[in-house]
């Protein structure tokens, strides 16, 4: 007999591609900055912004370098798979922090391919394919939160 996954209601809806194309971004911050992930996020259909915890402002180069690499992971048509595990086994591996305090037991990590992995409990498109073009519509850094504005053509 199969037994369901039972996980927290989730309240929002987002726009699969943009959410997707956030992990991405995500995982490209830490692996060019050595920062965390997003400190907080508005993920919307036409257009979205990420605040980022920075010793200093990137340069001109540095966001241009944002862009193109995340463009160059959507291009490799990565699939985007989901795992179910318990909270104990995900304690090694993520940060759990952000989980409600009523978090249930099991836990979803969301892949993009190779290149990124984190729980999540969100709407996301099946492969980068899917995602468009990403493209920086602007950024500021103030306070040490760097803040990049997009959207996806």
């Amino acid at each position: 007999m199969e037994q369901e996954t039972l996980l927290n209601e989730h309240n929002k809806q987002e726009y699969p591609p943009m959410h997707t194309c956030e992990h991405i971004v995500n995982r490209t911050m830490v692996n060019i900055f050595g920062c965390g992930r997003a400190v907080s996020a508005h993920i919307e259909r036409k257009k979205s912004k990420l605040d980022f915890a920075l010793p200093k402002a990137p340069s001109v180069e540095d966001i241009e370098n944002i862009e193109k690499t995340v463009n160059e992971v959507i291009a490799r048509h990565l699939p985007v798979t989901t795992e179910f595990i318990t909270q104990e086994e995900a304690a090694g591996r993520f940060d759990l922090k952000r989980l409600p305090d009523n978090a249930s037991d099991t836990v979803r990590i969301v892949r993009v391919g190779d290149y990124d992995e984190c729980l999540c409990i969100g709407l996301h498109v099946t492969n980068t394919s899917e995602i468009g073009t990403f493209h920086i519509i602007s950024s500021d850094y103030k306070d040490g939160i760097f803040r990049i504005r997009f959207k996806l053509a």
